[in-house]
């Protein structure tokens, strides 16, 4: 009897803390899979903010770099679906499992493994040089680089990413080639660009919009099918004759097993977010407006994107 009642007062924490309604028990991390300073984070922070606030719960962003996105990405599909872990990922989520399929290696991640919430912005990627580079436009510098085949080079977050793969699509509709630089993500490519180890990136306008209003750096065009609010005058890949476009979106999942409560709770709660004036204000001055869509259309956006990247991935090619 006396053993009995001593593992009843042992397992009683255990089962309050079961019984502790979500999002009670314990605060909530919020993975993204790349280190600051790039996109994926620059969403995150205020998202992150805006959400502890209609949660009532703290939320942490814990910056899981590597791979390209895969390895925090990979993490979250393992995390217990239990609404304590959720994952800030950029567009990338749907090209890892397609690059990994080609490279013939199991694969970190499957989209299945997640569930969406919501979709928050939605960027096309840009094209930027360093404010002291010798090309002034696009045809300035694709002329170049024909002339001088693969002495230039291009830094990004990774094998397969989302400033990989849109320099890829723009190298084989323009035809000019280049040597690609992986970091380990968009912040440390920015800085090899600013340092001069890198001659250009590919990335979301709020990872170089003030870089390019302070005078470090140049936009040569984008990859968007609009003029973008935050660089007005930046003209479109397609104006100059290339037809490709890439959105680097960001959006929020959660692995797929979770409760139906608990998503319902979370789509609630982002749609909030993407309307709060303080979370609009701050990703609309990094460069980066909300483009909000709520799990149902987002999933079929996400599942046409997929479809895509699939395709521009077979097109790349094994890259180890």
């Amino acid at each position: 009897m006396k053993l009995l009642l001593t593992a009843c007062i042992a397992a009683m924490p255990l089962l309050t803390a079961a019984q502790t309604p979500w999002p009670d028990a314990k605060p909530i991390t919020m993975i993204v899979p790349f280190p600051p300073g790039g996109v994926a984070d620059t969403v995150a922070r205020p998202v992150a903010e805006a959400l502890a606030r209609e949660l009532k719960q703290q939320v942490v962003v814990e910056n899981k770099a590597g791979a390209g996105g895969a390895t925090g990405i990979g993490a979250a599909s393992r995390a217990a679906a239990d609404g304590y872990t959720i994952l800030l990922s950029l567009s990338s989520i749907s090209i890892l499992p397609e690059a990994d399929k080609l490279l013939e290696r199991k694969p970190a991640f499957t989209l299945d493994q997640f569930k969406p919430i919501a979709r928050f912005t939605a960027d096309p990627t840009v094209l930027v040089v360093r404010a002291d580079a010798p090309w002034q436009t696009l045809a300035e510098f694709v002329a170049d680089l024909k002339k001088q085949p693969g002495r230039f080079n291009y830094g990004s977050s990774g094998n397969y990413g989302t400033m990989h793969v849109p320099m890829e699509m723009l190298k084989g509709s323009a035809g000019f080639r280049m040597t690609h630089i992986p970091y380990t993500g968009a912040g440390p490519a920015l800085l090899a660009l600013l340092g001069g180890q890198v001659d250009a990136v590919a990335t979301g306008p709020s990872t170089v919009v003030q870089q390019i209003k302070a005078g470090k750096l140049r936009a040569l065009a984008h990859w968007g099918d609009k003029p973008l609010s935050s660089l007005p005058d930046v003209p479109s890949l397609k104006q100059a004759g290339y037809a490709t476009s890439f959105a680097q979106w960001s959006a929020l999942f959660v692995p797929a097993a979770t409760p139906d409560d608990i998503v319902t709770r979370l789509r609630a709660a982002a749609k909030k977010v993407a309307a709060d004036p303080a979370v609009v204000q701050t990703i609309n001055r990094a460069g980066s407006p909300i483009e909000y869509l709520d799990a149902p259309e987002f999933q079929r956006y996400w599942t046409d994107d997929a479809a895509l990247m699939t395709e521009a991935v077979k097109k790349i090619g094994k890259v180890e």
